[in-house]
């Protein structure tokens, strides 16, 4: 009988595709860096809409507070599965606040004429930001399946490593992205 590989081919897997997804992350930023260095008039351009530095922090605040949520969901899953499952709920309760709050804030903005078209500004924050948010939308769906499969006592190594990778991935580009597009 073979042995038990040391990390799950699922989470393995999930690593692979965050390396991969982090560098088009870095694609996205470098081409925003450059657009906003090049821009003559300042950034962002004269009659577009300000972002909501304030309030998208505090959004900020929500998405680590949820990260931090599934490390201890992740830590108290052998000791005490209940409670690590009800913190897993936690994790997912604030990832869809943060989702959400990201939702209003795009109508609000597009209320206030920042679209894809107004600008390269507008481009690239709907590019940056929509792709950050399809992101978070796919690993809240795998990290709401893992607690299905928790509840139903059949989550895998593999799928709930998958799911904490792909949702800490989430977490970790979002600081860099929201300093690079709001600030």
């Amino acid at each position: 009988m073979r042995p038990a590989p040391p990390i799950a081919n699922g989470t393995l897997g999930m690593i692979l595709f965050a390396v991969a997804e982090a560098m088009l992350f870095a694609g996205l930023i470098s081409a925003h860096t450059i657009a906003e260095s090049n821009a003559i008039a300042g950034w962002p351009p004269i009659g577009q809409p300000r972002l909501p530095v304030a309030s998208t922090a505090f959004n900020t605040a929500m998405l680590l507070a949820s990260g931090a949520a599934l490390l201890a969901a992740h830590r108290s899953r052998a000791a005490s599965p209940t409670k690590g499952l009800r913190l897993l709920g936690l994790a997912i309760a604030l990832g869809l606040f943060f989702v959400v709050f990201q939702g209003a804030e795009w109508v609000a903005l597009l209320h206030e004429g920042l679209t894809l078209t107004s600008s390269n500004h507008g481009a690239f924050f709907y590019l940056i930001v929509g792709f950050h948010g399809a992101h978070a939308v796919g690993a809240l769906a795998l990290l709401v399946h893992a607690a299905l499969r928790w509840r139903q006592d059949r989550l895998t190594d593999g799928l709930f490593g998958a799911a904490q990778v792909l949702w800490y991935f989430v977490v970790a580009v979002w600081p860099f992205l929201y300093i690079q597009v709001y600030l």
